[in-house]
C-alpha cells in the first residue's frame, strides 16, 4: 500500500497516511487517504492534488461540502466490497 506524508499548513504537523484509492474528477486527481489502521474501523480523508513543483506533489484537505459529497459517492463505489465507506 502506498503512503504519502502529509503536513498541516496551519499547525506544520507531519501525518503520514496510506492511500487506498485514488481517482480523477474534471482533470484532477483526488485521494481516499486514511491512518492505516489494520483493525478496522479509521479515520479517512480526501486529498486534492492542488499543484506539483518539481518533484513535489501538494494536497490539501477536501472542506467544500458539495465537491466533498460527491467525491465521496465516486469513492464508495470504488472501494472493493468489504470495504464500508462512511462520510461525516
Amino acid at each position: 500500500m502506498e503512503k504519502i506524508q502529509f503536513t498541516d499548513p496551519e499547525t506544520g504537523e507531519v501525518a503520514e497516511f496510506a492511500v487506498e484509492e485514488e481517482t480523477t474528477l474534471n482533470g484532477t486527481r483526488y485521494l481516499l487517504v486514511s491512518e492505516g489502521c489494520e483493525s478496522g474501523d479509521c479515520e479517512a480523508y480526501i486529498l486534492k492534488e492542488i499543484s506539483t513543483q518539481e518533484e513535489e506533489v501538494l494536497y490539501q484537505m477536501v472542506d467544500d461540502d458539495v465537491e466533498f459529497a460527491a467525491l465521496a459517492k465516486v469513492f464508495s463505489e470504488l472501494t472493493d466490497e468489504e470495504t464500508e465507506v462512511t462520510f461525516s
